[in-house]
């Protein structure tokens, strides 16, 4: 696709923008936890989206540009804000729950927001805002090899092993 006008290209931005609000302030609400701070990521993602869209080489790259916008968006407000935890594999223990046969009270949210930021942000790009691992990987600027091996070990952390569920259920 060529590359279009400027205001051609604004007005492309603006309808993509509108067509998909609620999935940026769900994808800026999973770093945050906070309304008001998601809703602030957003409006300063599409400010400086719109300040550097004209260096966007052709709009079929759209979305993971802005993606890739809002997720450093927000990564930078955590920082700025000493909200931003690094965690290790040692340290998930104390924050995933133990395996229990009962999954009538199971809760993927609480589930999401007990993996530490590397993990939870592969899992909601990946299935909740459905980008290829690819362009995940473009989007957190890391290796397609490393979003790989986290979206396989935060669908450890998570449990969601169907073999091993459907062996505990029988």
């Amino acid at each position: 696709m060529r590359k279009k006008h400027s205001h051609e290209m604004e007005e492309a931005f603006i309808a993509f923008i509108r067509a998909n609000r609620q999935r940026f302030y769900f994808l800026a609400y999973s770093y945050t936890k906070n309304e008001q701070d998601a809703l602030d990521i957003v409006q300063d993602s599409i400010q400086k989206a719109m300040q550097a869209l004209h260096r966007l080489e052709h709009f079929t790259y759209i979305k993971s540009w802005f993606y890739k916008i809002v997720v450093r968006t927000a990564i930078d407000f955590l920082r700025k804000n000493k909200r931003l935890q690094v965690t290790d594999d040692a340290q998930l223990e104390h924050f995933i729950p133990a395996y229990e046969d009962d999954y009538t009270d199971f809760d993927l949210t609480k589930a999401l927001d007990a993996l530490p930021l590397k993990y939870r942000e592969v899992i909601i790009l990946h299935y909740f805002e459905d980008l290829t691992l690819a362009d995940v990987a473009i989007v957190l600027n890391v290796n397609i090899n490393t979003i790989k091996s986290r979206l396989y070990r935060a669908l450890q952390l998570l449990k969601i092993d169907l073999q091993e569920e459907e062996t505990t259920d029988e």
